[in-house]
């Protein structure tokens, strides 16, 4: 068993240590030294209590119990091994619960109340949970010590350094009800989604902001250069408004790519039903076409036949042409990746189900810290590449060699 001694974490300098989800949640990684902490603290309270005094509080009379150093112990926890130091009676009568005599599995105890936490169970109900399968009876006090370390952890992960460039970001937002000064708003949770040159998904940040908007997409854009990100080669979004701009103001060299999928979508709000399968027959002829040149020329015919009669739904695929268009230069191998964002629409929905408890967050941090251990127990599911990822690496190289060669 590897073991971690527990130490005084500096999270500003462990933060800058953090560069992937893996030194944060992984081998000896951030969130495995948080948690021996959390097993410390939990040994303290029990001791405070067993003599039903504080640690260095006094008692008067004869009949006393002091403390009377620690012993040392080497136990697993569900984010691996961590050396704690077990506090120790003058009478030897304190037995801990969290970590018994003799014992040197810690229950999964830890991973347990986060992950109760993580799908939106109250204190309350987190206390009467582990009371039923341990026979511990926590504090609500002392469960939101635990979750609050959550909080240092969300932090370092959200500020980590990321990688020089990415091939394919997805961005997107969401959006929650918080309560702020006696109201209940709306916030949204900005999402950056990429794919890394490896061919690993990963979520660069989620960021909580107010109405969405280009100001607050350009403060994201800044951040992500701001952690190390230098080049980004194909951005994919929903047609967002004031994002091309904001990111083209950050990264100049990125290919814009709006969904097709939500473009299509906002179409066919405008066409009645019984000219539904008509449109769309003409419609399939542009975003299928094989290269851009077929592709417009069925635009031409989709308005001879529709424009006069739909013009909104037309007339939008023309405005936004040149960012719904991108795709066309590419292969069909990066076309199946780029031409939606149902890959991120997908995270999205997971989010949702274990958010979907709480209908109003009490705070920005609570929203925060409920978004972060979703992201984490997806993330945990994403160990294979992009299909096809060498083909696509390869045709993405030729295609931008002096941008992305110094960096594979």
């Amino acid at each position: 068993m590897n073991v971690l001694e527990i130490p005084d974490i500096d999270l500003k300098k462990e933060l800058k240590k953090c560069s992937s989800m893996e030194d944060l949640v992984g081998k000896n990684g951030l969130m495995q030294r948080l948690f021996g902490g959390i097993i410390q603290q939990f040994l303290e309270a029990e001791m405070e209590e067993h003599l039903g005094r504080e640690k260095y509080d006094k008692l008067s009379g004869e009949d006393k119990n002091y403390r009377n150093g620690y012993s040392s112990k080497n136990i697993r926890t569900s984010f691996g091994g961590v050396k704690v130091d077990v506090p120790r009676d003058r009478k030897a009568e304190f037995e801990p619960k969290i970590v018994k005599k003799y014992e040197t599995v810690c229950n999964e105890l830890d991973k347990k109340i986060i992950g109760l936490y993580a799908r939106e169970m109250s204190v309350d109900d987190i206390k009467s949970e582990i009371d039923e399968l341990y026979g511990i009876d926590i504090s609500p006090s002392m469960i939101s010590k635990i979750t609050d370390k959550v909080m240092d952890t969300a932090v370092a992960w959200q500020n980590r350094s990321l990688d020089e460039i990415y091939p394919i970001v997805y961005m997107d937002a969401i959006h929650f009800k918080v309560r702020e000064e006696h109201r209940i708003v709306s916030k949204a949770a900005y999402i950056c989604m990429a794919l890394d040159v490896k061919g690993h998904k990963d979520i660069l940040g989620i960021w909580i902001g107010g109405a969405e908007g280009a100001k607050y997409w350009l403060s994201v854009c800044n951040d992500l250069k701001n952690r190390g990100v230098k080049d980004i080669l194909i951005a994919c979004m929903d047609g967002l408004k004031g994002l091309p701009q904001a990111i083209k103001a950050v990264f100049p060299e990125v290919n814009i790519q709006n969904c097709i999928i939500h473009q299509i979508r906002n179409s066919m709000k405008y066409i009645p039903s019984k000219n539904i399968k008509a449109f769309m027959k003409d419609l399939k002829n542009v975003y299928k076409a094989v290269n851009e040149t077929m592709a417009m020329q069925a635009l031409e015919v989709l308005e001879t036949t529709w424009g006069d009669k739909y013009p909104v739904a037309v007339q939008s695929w023309k405005n936004n042409w040149e960012n719904l268009s991108t795709y066309f230069d590419f292969p069909p191998e990066i076309r199946k990746i780029i031409y939606t964002t149902n890959a991120l629409e997908g995270f999205n929905r997971q989010l949702r189900k274990f958010t979907k408890v709480r209908t109003v967050f009490p705070t920005d941090d609570s929203l925060i810290k409920a978004l972060y251990l979703a992201t984490e127990q997806i993330m945990v599911k994403w160990t294979s590449t992009s299909p096809n990822w060498a083909n696509t690496l390869a045709q993405l190289t030729i295609m931008f060699q002096e941008r992305i060669e110094p960096y594979i």
